[in-house]
């Protein structure tokens, strides 16, 4: 064991510093689910999917997700490491698919962070407009405009990235004092809004047979498994916890609070919006529902959630980004820039910083898309996607990992091998069937985020691309991890550098 430092206490292998409690890690992976986005924005999108179904399908697609974290927290105990799920699923499946896993993992959170980094930008022009700036010089400010909420957005992209170079610890406190007030808002207005909404309560709300179509019910269901997406971001960070166990346990605690925040949210948000107010507000979604409930200024602290849960979601996005490019550089299937660890910081700082440049880059190409709602559809489609992806095979990886416990240890054996066995399954039938029915939805190819092709697309490209840069690792790089699948361990005596 090291010193609390991986790499220990040689100077010419410094590592990142382990200064994180269980706290800590939930502020991380709680800031990363971003449960206040996820309802204001994601409620809507979803409803536009499965109609007046959100409880059911929120509840349907925590089961999966709750046996993904089953072996997420049962692997880490066995080998905690910043790569998680690429590590675990080169040495258990294949080095290919493990890389593929730490691959769209990255790429995935690049989208997310572009995304979020436009609903950041609609969140302070929407707060702009209600302190009566409505336009500066000849420019009318729209929060509905994909160029000016990235233009925004970008901004503070660039500052939570320079605050997640300077340390986790620092990031966490942060994020802890965001969260506190996100929550506090959001418990209120939501419990405010289940009591007085207008409209009634039903229990078909939580009917999944009542879901319009097997098509709403599979893309509804990975719509909500995006927005359970980010509790992963535990494990992230635990080579950096004081104690590995730390990290299972924020896992699971940030994984059963959103359960409960999404039911509060999804229910509020029926009793006081009609099924198209929901739908047909996008970005602005919970703008509109505080407005419902409360006058000026109480009808704008939703908004001010908002916004401070895009502006953790970034920072947290940024941070287990880094992290998981920092496990595969050391094993030389990334380049040496993503390992180099800051000196003053402990932290991968200029792997931190290039994931921030890369987020701002797909930002900028996702203006093709002018409509913030529109861009917003077609991420969240595409990382669904890849994130069920990268989630069964991390379960997959568990299953198979401890599939001795079958014999010795039937009850281990349920949480270990079948529940993650089952939630995989489950995952991929979902993955494949949807990107059938985008295929067979479209008969040509249109950029535009109601084009089967162009939903299709997206997903691909992030995977076929995974095995592009495989191949240059394996090849070119000649990474030892394509002969074990082994990634270096967390308290390995000896990091991978490249000279060795």
């Amino acid at each position: 064991m090291n010193d609390g430092t991986i790499g220990g206490d040689d100077p010419a292998r410094p590592g990142l510093r382990r200064s994180l409690g269980v706290v800590d890690g939930v502020a991380v992976a709680a800031s990363s689910t971003a449960a206040t986005t996820s309802i204001g924005i994601g409620l809507g999108v979803t409803a536009g999917v499965v109609g007046p179904h959100l409880p059911a399908i929120m509840l349907l697609a925590f089961l999966p997700v709750l046996g993904i974290a089953g072996a997420y927290s049962r692997l880490n105990r066995v080998e905690p490491n910043a790569g998680n799920g690429y590590v675990w699923v080169g040495r258990s499946l294949s080095p290919w698919l493990g890389f593929t896993v730490g691959w769209v993992n990255i790429v995935a959170s690049v989208a997310f962070l572009a995304y979020t980094t436009a609903v950041t930008g609609s969140a302070l022009l929407q707060l702009a407009g209600r302190a009566g700036l409505h336009r500066i010089g000849s420019l009318g400010l729209d929060p509905d405009s994909t160029a000016q909420t990235t233009a925004l957005g970008v901004v503070v992209l660039a500052a939570v990235t320079v605050t997640a170079v300077t340390g986790v610890r620092t990031a966490a406190r942060l994020q802890t004092w965001l969260l506190v007030f996100e929550y506090v808002v959001l418990l209120g207005f939501c419990g405010y809004g289940i009591v007085s909404g207008p409209h009634s309560f039903s229990l078909s709300w939580f009917d999944p047979f009542a879901i319009p179509s097997a098509t709403a019910l599979a893309q509804g269901l990975l719509l909500s498994v995006f927005c359970y997406w980010g509790f992963e971001a535990a494990f992230t960070v635990t080579e950096e916890v004081r104690d590995p166990r730390d990290a299972s346990r924020a896992g699971l605690i940030t994984l059963v609070t959103m359960l409960g925040l999404f039911l509060l949210g999804s229910v509020a948000f029926q009793r006081v919006l009609s099924e198209e107010e929901l739908a047909g507000h996008g970005a602005q979604g919970l703008a509109y529902y505080g407005d419902r409930l409360a006058g000026e200024p109480l009808a704008a602290l939703p908004l001010v959630a908002l916004m401070f849960s895009a502006v953790a979601s970034l920072q947290a996005g940024v941070i287990p980004t880094a992290r998981g490019a920092f496990a595969m550089s050391r094993d030389r299937t990334l380049g040496p820039v993503w390992s180099r660890i800051s000196a003053r910081y402990g932290t991968p700082a200029a792997g931190t910083l290039l994931i921030g440049v890369l987020a701002t880059a797909v930002a900028v190409l996702a203006l093709m898309i002018p409509r913030l709602a529109d861009m917003i559809m077609a991420t969240v489609n595409a990382v669904g996607i890849v994130v069920a992806l990268s989630y069964a095979l991390t379960a997959l990886a568990a299953a198979v990992r401890f599939r001795p416990l079958l014999r010795t240890d039937r009850r281990q054996a349920l949480r270990a091998v079948v529940l993650p066995a089952l939630a995989a399954v489950a995952l991929l039938g979902l993955g494949g069937y949807l990107g059938w029915s985008f295929y067979t939805s479209a008969d040509h190819f249109e950029l535009s985020a109601d084009n089967g092709w162009f939903l299709l697309l997206m997903p691909l490209v992030m995977i076929v691309s995974g095995f592009v840069v495989a191949g240059w690792a394996k090849w070119v790089r000649k990474s030892p991890y394509f002969r074990t699948g082994a990634g270096t361990d967390a308290d390995s005596p000896k990091l991978l550098t490249p000279s060795n």
